[in-house]
C-alpha cells in the first residue's frame, strides 16, 4: 500500500527568523491539533543568507510559546532552487517576499507563489516584519499567521486531495 502524496508547504520571509518559523511552528500546530498532520510536510526559509543556521528571534521563539508552540528547534536557511520544484505552495509573507519568489523561480512554479494573507484570506495585506518592532508587534503577526493558519487549515481539510495526486497542489485548495 503507498502512502498518500503529502502537500509540501513553505513559508518565506526575509532573514527566517521572525514571520516564517512563525508559520511554519503554527501551521504545524493547527494541522495536528485536526489531525491532518501526516498530510504535510512544513518548512520555511529565507531570501537572504544573514541568518542562515540561527534559531529564530527569541521574541518569535517567545510568543509562540505563549501560545503552546514550540519553534526553538528550527534553524534558518536560504531559499535554495530545489524549492521552487519540491514544495506546492510557497507563501511570501509580504509583497516583496513575494515579488523576490518570483524572480528566483523558475516559470512553472510561478502559480505556486503566493503572498500568505491574500491566499489563505483574500485580503491584500502584509504581515509585517516585526524585527525593529516590540512585543505588541510580535503578537499581532503571530495573531495574522494563526488566523491564516487556520484558514488554510480549513481549506485543506476540505480539499479532496485531487491536487496532491498530481504532486502540486492547485492553487484553488
Amino acid at each position: 500500500m503507498s502512502a498518500q502524496p503529502r502537500t509540501a508547504i513553505l513559508f518565506v520571509c526575509l532573514g527566517n527568523i521572525c514571520r516564517s518559523p512563525l508559520a511554519e511552528g503554527v501551521l504545524r500546530a493547527v494541522v495536528s491539533e485536526r489531525g491532518l498532520g501526516n498530510a504535510f510536510e512544513i518548512d520555511s526559509a529565507a531570501l537572504g543568507s544573514w541568518h542562515a543556521g540561527e534559531p529564530p528571534d527569541s521574541r518569535s521563539v517567545a510568543v509562540a510559546h505563549r501560545f503552546g508552540v514550540d519553534i526553538s528547534g528550527q534553524r534558518a536557511r536560504l531559499i535554495t532552487a530545489e524549492d521552487f520544484a519540491r514544495f506546492d505552495l510557497i507563501f511570501g509573507m509580504d509583497r516583496a517576499n513575494v515579488r523576490r519568489l518570483r524572480q528566483l523561480a523558475p516559470e512553472k512554479a510561478q502559480g505556486r507563489i503566493h503572498m500568505l494573507l491574500h491566499f489563505a484570506l483574500g485580503r491584500e495585506e502584509e504581515v509585517p516584519d516585526p524585527y525593529y518592532g516590540g512585543e505588541a508587534d510580535f503578537l499581532a503577526v503571530y495573531g495574522r499567521i494563526r488566523e491564516a493558519c487556520e484558514a488554510l487549515a480549513d481549506r485543506f481539510a476540505a480539499w479532496d486531495g485531487s491536487a496532491a495526486s498530481s504532486g502540486h497542489a492547485s492553487s484553488t485548495i
